[in-house]
């Protein structure tokens, strides 16, 4: 697996509640390339919950929607937008776990349109939370001129 590098990281006024590494009170999401699919290996924190040790359903569904997000930014080399989002809680995920594992990947693209497969795991490796991702992506150059995309690359590249 190698590491996705944030492209926004240094960016005057990026405060994403997803990825930036800075924010206090943002899921400080990390992000690895492992073939096909995109990774994120997460530790759930108390202040996430939703009942009594069990990580809320919207912060699931967040989680779900930024590695998305991830998928696009790597493996299309542009930005986009959530048209929709399908999310499946089959367990729940312990706010007490050591960390949670989500994996995402593209299973299906039409034009612009691009379904993704997101799986969320907890730390004994069980399926918790399926979710289908179905993003709209925006041609590179307005990715670039108006979302001030760059590129979206791995470390050692």
């Amino acid at each position: 697996m190698k590491k996705i590098i944030n492209p926004w990281r240094n960016m005057e006024g990026f405060r994403c509640f997803g990825c930036d590494p800075d924010s206090e009170r943002g899921l400080r999401m990390e992000f690895y390339e492992d073939g096909d699919q995109i990774v994120s290996r997460w530790k759930p924190r108390p202040e996430f919950q939703g009942w009594i040790d069990t990580l809320h359903g919207g912060i699931q569904a967040t989680l779900a929607d930024e590695i998305s997000s991830w998928v696009i930014f790597r493996k299309f080399q542009t930005s986009g937008v959530t048209s929709r989002m399908e999310v499946r809680y089959l367990k729940p995920i312990h706010t007490t776990d050591d960390h949670i594992t989500l994996r995402a990947e593209v299973v299906r693209q039409r034009r612009n349109v691009i379904d993704i497969e997101v799986k969320i795991y907890d730390s004994e490796e069980e399926l918790c939370t399926e979710a289908l991702c179905i993003y709209f992506t925006y041609p590179k150059k307005k990715a670039h001129d108006e979302f001030h995309f760059c590129e979206c690359s791995v470390e050692g590249q």
